[in-house]
């Protein structure tokens, strides 16, 4: 049973019967074609009357929508967080060893960071 959507560009659909996702990234009405580009880069053109027997519905952009993507930089993506380098991961484990090294409490290194602190605005 076919559904009748009418194709979008940058919607996202899925075949019901394969499970296949793709994009329409570009809908051409006086051409009557639809070009679709698969989750894993394949792009097809289909045109009008294939794409209304094509049992499909629209879906949201995957979690990772750049599978389709070639060129797509970090920044592009538009994620809030900030990069993070493996030294980042580390530090608050060494912090810990370095207090249990020197036998400090964590009142005690809460004091002497503290006073560095301090020192550092004077």
């Amino acid at each position: 049973m076919p559904a009748e959507l009418k194709p979008v560009v940058t919607q996202w659909y899925r075949h019901l019967d394969k499970g296949q996702q793709f994009q329409v990234t570009a809908f051409d009405e006086d051409e009557g074609t639809v070009e679709i580009q698969h989750f894993d880069g394949d792009v097809e053109e289909v045109d009008l009357d294939e794409w209304s027997e094509m049992e499909i519905e629209a879906i949201e952009p995957p979690e990772d929508w750049t599978g389709p993507v070639d060129d797509v930089e970090r920044d592009d993506l538009g994620y809030s967080e900030t990069d993070m380098s493996g030294q980042d991961w580390r530090e608050p484990l060494e912090e810990k060893g370095r207090e249990r090294e020197a036998g400090k409490t964590e009142e005690e290194e809460k004091e002497e960071e503290e006073a560095e602190r301090e020192e550092k605005e004077e």
